[in-house]
């Protein structure tokens, strides 16, 4: 697939990146059908960039990354989108990944499409070492609890709106990724992770990892959501696939 087209929202939650923004939505192909930035209780510029740049923002003034990502995708169903994608803020994320990241949903070969930072794509230094060690940590018990084999809860995810609304997300937090993650696998999904180009943050210090308290904090909810819903009923292990970073 050589452009980008068709009923897709691309979904940016957004905290402070008055400086990021800008550049990233220029990146952003032009025939994408919707670009929404949710304003997640910005003190800053977040919402007038974010206009500036063509985006559509939507507000949500209570703080919470998996709360921001909810907003944006009902935002997304309002607006008739098929598909969403989501991505960060911080320009870490590569929109030249989206063809990508779109063809295996587009072409039948995947129902939920993960960007991995774990491969060689990732530029170097992109990831932290505490970041690193905790998408490790999180990545190797979702795969033994869930049996879908996974190297990384990446931010930048593919999947079609109506399979997203029917895993009935409810995570507020840094838990939502994984929750994603994990109710695929239990709703037997097709996941599909792909090495994408991670970039280092452009403008700013990161919410998660950009300290050791955000790290701790987001690792905390990223392993209360994995062991929650492993005490769920079993259910069959979900069909997933890997693709050999190199």
């Amino acid at each position: 697939m050589s452009n980008v087209s068709g009923n897709i929202a691309i979904i940016i939650p957004a905290l402070n990146e008055e400086g990021a923004l800008p550049p990233l939505l220029s990146e952003i192909p032009d025939n994408v059908r919707w670009v929404i930035v949710v304003d997640n209780g910005s003190t800053d510029g977040t919402a007038t960039v974010a206009q500036n740049a063509g985006a559509i923002v939507v507000p949500e003034p209570t703080r919470g990354y998996g709360r921001a990502c909810l907003t944006g995708l009902q935002a997304a169903i309002n607006m008739g989108a098929d598909i969403v994608v989501y991505i960060d803020g911080d320009g870490s994320d590569d929109p030249a990944d989206l063809p990508m990241m779109l063809t295996p949903l587009l072409e039948g070969h995947a129902d939920f499409v993960i960007g991995s930072r774990a491969g060689m794509k990732a530029e170097r230094n992109s990831v932290t070492t505490q970041a690193r060690l905790g998408n490790w940590l999180v990545s190797s018990i979702i795969s033994l609890l869930y049996g879908t084999h996974i190297h990384d809860i990446g931010s930048f995810r593919v999947i079609r709106t109506a399979d997203l609304v029917a895993l009935d997300m409810r995570e507020m937090t840094y838990g939502w990724p994984v929750e994603m993650v994990v109710k695929a696998a239990r709703a037997h999904y097709r996941i599909l992770e792909l090495p994408i180009h991670y970039r280092r943050r452009s403008h700013g210090r990161s919410k998660v990892a950009g300290t050791l308290a955000g790290s701790i904090k987001a690792a905390y909810f990223m392993l209360s959501v994995t062991f929650r819903y492993a005490r769920k009923p079993a259910t069959k292990r979900a069909v997933s696939t890997t693709v050999k970073h190199s």
